[in-house]
């Protein structure tokens, strides 16, 4: 272990929000959570909680600390991953796993997968979808995470300094709120979203949902199109409060509850794929080749507009 375990005791009291339900998820005593908490307070300097009558409250400090907490253990494994795998003791493969980036494309695969590279584990490694975290994540593929399955196109890649195996060309659809008047249909029309507010990634973002906004706007102008900057939660939450229509794919489906994903009578599609290192280790470059030997896939990409 290369950090302080009373970190994890923390992150365990942070999260139960008492010493005593924190003992019982560690499985030791409530005095031994306290001590290891004050050794932590004493040995940094800081009040990490609040001591209130319904429980314990992260100061403002505490609250600091227990993002970055959650950061420094991730990374303290996958170093140690990271020197097992240059040692030759184990091939694993660390998949960052977000709402809108899930690892669920693996399922499908993964029996076929497997029999190509049984001796290959992986490891799903969630993270916060920010377009900070976005940027950091792509531009250091093969550091703390090694693929991650999502839409891009070449101008992407070229920004994010990453490459991606092609998987597919998932159909652009719409996603809405459960009580929108038209949630009650299975398909859409264009003509259905005339008087409709769309919400569209900014321009620039991906040349497919470009080519898309590009001809609403020529041949479909009773269609209102409202940018937003960034694919996260707090979008689908907009989406779902504004009673609005929103651009997505099926791999989101999931991503709230209040929404639904209908597909639309156009035929816009966008590149999906496995985004990894331009320079992958050997444990992924085998593993894309599995999956390019099982599904056929490629690396052809969009060209740049």
């Amino acid at each position: 272990m290369m950090y302080n375990p009373q970190l994890e005791t923390f992150l365990c009291v942070a999260d139960a929000g008492s010493f005593n339900k924190a003992a019982a998820t560690l499985y030791i005593t409530p005095t031994a959570v306290v001590k290891q908490v004050n050794l932590l307070e004493s040995s940094l300097g800081l009040t990490l909680f609040t001591r209130t009558h319904r429980g314990l409250v992260l100061t403002e400090a505490g609250k600091s600390l227990y993002k970055d907490s959650k950061y420094i253990i991730r990374y303290c494994k996958a170093s140690v991953l990271r020197a097992k795998s240059a040692g030759g003791e184990e091939k694993v493969i660390r998949i960052g796993t977000s709402p809108m980036t899930p690892g669920q494309f693996l399922v499908d695969l993964w029996p076929k997968v497997h029999s190509l590279c049984p001796d290959i584990k992986f490891e799903l490694v969630p993270y916060e979808n920010t377009p900070e975290n976005a940027r950091e994540i792509l531009a250091n593929l093969g550091q703390n995470i090694d693929i991650v399955a999502g839409p891009f196109d070449a101008r992407a890649l070229q920004n994010w300094r990453c490459a991606a195996l092609l998987l597919s060309r998932q159909p652009i659809r719409l996603a809405l709120s459960l009580h929108h008047p038209l949630a009650g249909k299975t398909r859409l029309t264009v003509q259905d979203l005339h008087g409709e507010r769309l919400m569209m990634i900014r321009r620039g973002w991906n040349g497919a949902m470009d080519a898309l906004r590009d001809d609403l706007a020529q041949k479909h102008p009773e269609i209102e199109i409202v940018d937003f900057d960034f694919f996260n939660l707090d979008t689908f939450n907009r989406c779902e409060n504004a009673n609005d229509l929103m651009v997505a794919i099926d791999n989101w489906k999931s991503v709230h509850p209040l929404l639904k994903v209908v597909p639309v009578r156009w035929k816009f599609t966008i590149p999906f794929g496995i985004l990894h290192a331009p320079t992958p280790s050997p444990t992924v470059e085998r593993f894309l080749e599995a999956i390019q030997q099982v599904t056929g896939a490629g690396e052809e990409l969009p060209k740049i507009q």
